[in-house]
């Protein structure tokens, strides 16, 4: 539901013709899955198209992608997919909308299309289309819109806002920021930012990730220091372990491992991946014998190696988890080893952060992580300091705040007030709300766009449905019980006493009694049910009506009851001979 901060302007009708409409199908309520559409007449033009990772209650679950539905249906409409930079919160989705619809071109900056392109040779069967590299100075033009780009900061290289040119007013879309002043690779385009805001902007939809965190976010450099002078200080075997989409960190702990003598074994097939594109792009700039591979790291001396590993936020099949556990196939913990985490727990992880730290420090490592007075990582994402400085460069008449959780959108909102923007015209937005811009105003429109969550398990886009998810979280906490009834439908007569397997649920030989008396009352529940004639529906909602409330009485817990009928009289003597 679209949040009018003050709840003054009621929804206008959408002209298609005239008006143009802007909606997000992902990144609003939430961290990930970032979509946004800007649509005019018979044209659509996509910005990003991201995957959001389950959380833990998902089970099964590889990845959650943005409803297509309105994409589908509107496929011929779409101009041109444009990313903002190569996180999977921007691209991971690229396979399942081409999946679901075509797209003929793809606008991406330089990192993100070597990204794309390696993300969709794994993917045979879908037509790739062409992929077009953009920079800040790149300009893509149709019947309608006009989209120019500027530099930004990030924790990636190539990170680009967007700047769209609308029969109806200008629209300038962030992507993931910060300001850094001594940035590692390129900087803000401060002066392009600053002439867009002087010319005018209808609405600005910005990065609203670190709306909660005050002042102004530390440099890149200055971790990149920090780590420099652990690597020089520490004497053994160091292993340091990050995120792989953080490509600026993984180039200065290279080079800084470089420079002090190390060997730098790389772990984990994703930063692997983005290390090799680094180096192809000489993002990551050193020479190729620094690099080794995993059966070489006992042919040196452990104070000249330096491992950088995934793993960092504690998963379960990550390197560094393997690593910690004795799992892994050719790195194992010894006394001496130094661990470095550069990174903060994301929220929902510090347990599994914490158990991972735990088990390293059992094994004999000693482990640094990032703290106020050893700085270990930084963030990617603008804090509110840098949110108000590209607030007052742009000087939005409208503005409508971006990826984040619904608090953050509305700090964020709150924080476009502190810098001058009209309460009356922040607009917070769910998934699938809309916006109209007519004339250079905004408007909300009184229509909403389908979408929903897809919760995609393997490769099928066709997504798992609620239930089946909540039969997962029941089997998961309550287990399942299998009631293996034995009917002669030509008589309708229940041939013997049911049998009952449980899993998960209870332990069947010190609960013999409780499976008696369920037995014995699902027999009696189905031999009264057959005195009239019934369906297999009929003996299956009669089985589950009987037992689920008995075993929630006995046990207080709630297990998926499965009935299994056999109309077969030999069956059923075979089974009980």
């Amino acid at each position: 539901m679209i949040d009018n901060f003050a709840g003054v302007y009621s929804g206008i009708n959408y002209n298609s013709e005239k008006d143009t409409l802007v909606y997000a199908l992902g990144g609003l309520g939430e961290v990930g899955k970032n979509m946004y559409c800007f649509e005019q007449d018979d044209e659509i033009i996509i910005v990003d198209a991201g995957v959001k990772f389950p959380d833990d209650d998902l089970l099964g679950v590889d990845y959650v992608i943005p409803d297509y539905t309105h994409l589908i249906k509107n496929q011929h409409k779409i101009k041109a997919l444009i990313i903002t930079h190569g996180h999977e919160d921007h691209i991971g989705g690229i396979p399942f909308l081409l999946m679901a619809c075509p797209i003929k071109k793809i606008y991406a900056p330089r990192f993100a299309k070597a990204l794309i392109e390696k993300k969709l040779s794994e993917r045979k069967r879908i037509n790739n289309p062409e992929i077009i590299e953009i920079k800040g100075d790149s300009r893509i033009t149709t019947k309608y819109f006009t989209v120019g780009f500027f530099d930004t900061v990030h924790s990636i290289p190539d990170s680009l806002g967007v700047l769209i040119t609308t029969p109806n007013g200008r629209i300038v879309e962030t992507g993931d920021f910060k300001f850094d002043l001594t940035p590692v690779g390129t900087n803000a385009d401060y002066q392009k930012m600053a002439y867009i805001g002087a010319t005018g902007v209808t609405l600005l939809m910005s990065d609203s990730t670190n709306s909660e965190v005050d002042g102004f976010s530390i440099s890149e450099k200055q971790v990149a220091q920090s780590i420099m002078d652990i690597i020089r200080r520490t004497t053994g075997r160091l292993i340091i372990s990050t995120f792989a989409s953080n490509v600026h960190r993984l180039s200065q702990i290279i080079q800084a491992a470089g420079a002090c003598g190390r060997k730098v074994l790389i772990l984990g097939r994703s930063m692997e991946n983005v290390v090799e594109i680094g180096k192809n792009l000489k993002t990551i700039n050193v020479p190729e014998e620094t690099f080794i591979t995993a059966e070489m790291v006992n042919m040196f001396p452990p104070n000249e190696i330096c491992i950088i590993c995934t793993g960092s936020q504690g998963e379960t099949l990550a390197a560094l988890s393997r690593i910690a556990n004795g799992t892994h196939k050719n790195i194992k913990i010894m006394p001496g080893d130094s661990i470095v985490l550069s990174s903060n727990p994301i929220p929902g992880n510090a347990l599994n952060v914490s158990g991972i730290v735990n088990q390293l420090v059992r094994n004999g490592a000693r482990v640094m992580e990032n703290a106020t007075f050893q700085s270990l990582h930084t963030t990617g994402h603008a804090s509110r300091e840098e949110q108000k400085l590209m607030l007052q460069l742009i000087k939005p008449k409208y503005f409508m705040p971006v990826h984040g959780e619904y608090k953050m959108l509305k700090l964020h909102a709150q924080t476009a007030v502190e810098t001058g923007v009209d309460k009356e015209k922040c607009f917070i937005c769910s998934n699938g709300d809309a916006l109209v811009l007519r004339n250079e105003e905004v408007f909300r429109a009184n229509m909403r766009i389908q979408t929903d969550a897809i919760y995609v398990e393997g490769r099928d886009i066709s997504g798992l449905s609620t239930s089946v998810l909540k039969d997962r979280q029941i089997l998961a906490d309550n287990g399942m019980v299998a009631v293996v009834v034995c009917i002669d439908s030509r008589i309708n007569k229940v041939l013997c006493k049911p049998g009952i397997v449980s899993r998960g649920f209870i332990y069947i030989k010190d609960n013999q009694l409780l499976i008696k008396e369920a037995e014995n009352l699902v027999y009696d529940a189905l031999k009264e049910a057959m005195k009239k004639k019934v369906t297999f529906n009929d003996l299956k909602n009669c089985i589950k009506n009987t037992l689920e409330p008995f075993l929630y009485d006995k046990t207080n817990r709630n297990p998926i009851v499965i009935p299994v009928i056999l109309n077969n009289v030999e069956v059923a003597k075979k089974r009980y001979q």
